[in-house]
């Protein structure tokens, strides 16, 4: 492990000279990778940096323990190592986890998707539920949110909604939300008092670049039409809104929130672009995330992964068998213990197929 810390510290280095040379302050992806990477180096270093210097401590301690003639200095050697190895194996513990090799995807900027379910009118209220959820919890990451496509209900639900996240590393920190969520609650048109059970799904993809996916042409059918439902001055009085349609694998994208039928196309175009790139890398994919038993970043979206119950102020998430009672404050935006817990389980998942490989 000491080997590893050393070698952290020099690809550090080089990647603060690397940061320093003016020829690539030119390329922004450029820039953003190394940045990423820095940071990433930085916290395993916060925790290496530690390890070291209780591993240095302890290896003193044994220095006199076995070879110190005074027998004072010898039983505080033992004490000192009584107490702080088990803190060593700790540390160990996590660096492991956190050199567990990231997803190259982690850095990028994400778009999600988030659908009704089962439950008619009380699913599309759920579905905004959520949308205010991750709104409230992007904002206090710092990150910036963007509505590509709405279809809002009349009564303040959404049929769907999709949105663009732009933050670095914003990816790595939502794609554990991808799944099934189920609400269980008394709905307010419900005069009876029965709990009823919805559901709304989500879909979360790292934003695809031009440069990953290569879109031809000549492979996509482009419709336009009139708006509908809540807007401008312009809704249902021109073509504004844009139907993209995939040939080759099928998939439509639908984009209408702009006045502009050119904004509205170029939104379409990114969410098109993200949903390819999803499909491409769910198909690579595949059988690795067959064999796992942890469904945790495999974006397995037929899965129900949590549920949110109204009655008891309980939220479950199923992957990890995690429950709190903070229901009130998760609505809020209080995602960070839910997400860290699915982070450490996914690390951990990831560690141990290494070990076993």
């Amino acid at each position: 492990m000491i080997e590893i810390i050393k070698s952290l510290e020099e690809k550090l280095a080089k990647l603060d000279i690397s940061f320093s040379d003016p020829a690539i302050h030119s390329d922004q992806k450029k820039i953003r990778e190394i940045s990423h990477e820095r940071k990433e180096l930085i916290k395993i270093l916060e925790v290496g940096r530690e390890y070291k210097k209780l591993y240095d401590t302890l290896k003193d301690d044994r220095q006199v323990r076995d070879h110190e003639s005074d027998e004072e200095l010898r039983e505080m050697a033992k004490m000192e190592l009584e107490e702080f190895e088990p803190k060593l194996d700790e540390l160990e513990e996590k660096l492991k986890l956190l050199l567990v090799p990231k997803d190259p995807n982690d850095i990028r900027n994400t778009i999600m998707e988030i659908r009704a379910g089962t439950g008619g009118e009380e699913a599309a209220l759920f579905a905004s539920d959520l949308y205010r959820m991750y709104q409230r919890y992007i904002e206090s990451l710092g990150y910036k949110l963007e509505i590509l496509n709405s279809n809002p209900t009349g009564v303040g639900g959404f049929k769907e909604i999709i949105f663009l996240v732009e933050g670095e590393g914003s990816y790595g920190i939502l794609k554990f939300e991808s799944g099934v969520h189920r609400v269980q609650r008394v709905p307010e048109t419900e005069s009876s008092g029965r709990i009823h059970t919805s559901a709304a799904s989500v879909a979360v993809l790292p934003e695809a670049e031009d440069v990953d996916i290569d879109i031809d042409p000549s492979t996509i059918r482009v419709d336009v039409y009139r708006s509908s439902g809540p807007g401008g001055q312009s809704v249902n009085t021109t073509d504004s809104a844009v139907r993209i349609t995939h040939i080759p694998t099928g998939l439509v994208v639908s984009c209408q929130d702009e006045k502009s039928q050119l904004k509205n196309k170029n939104k379409a175009m990114k969410v098109l672009r993200a949903r390819l790139m999803d499909k491409a890398m769910a198909e690579q994919n595949a059988a690795i995330a067959s064999q796992r038993k942890l469904m945790v970043s495999t974006g397995d979206r037929s899965a129900k992964i949590r549920t949110y119950n109204f009655p008891q102020g309980r939220i479950t998430d199923h992957r990890i068998g995690l429950t709190l009672y903070k229901l009130d404050a998760v609505l809020e935006g209080d995602l960070e213990e839910v997400i860290e817990a699915l982070k450490i389980a996914d690390r951990t998942s990831r560690l141990n197929e290494m070990e076993v490989a």
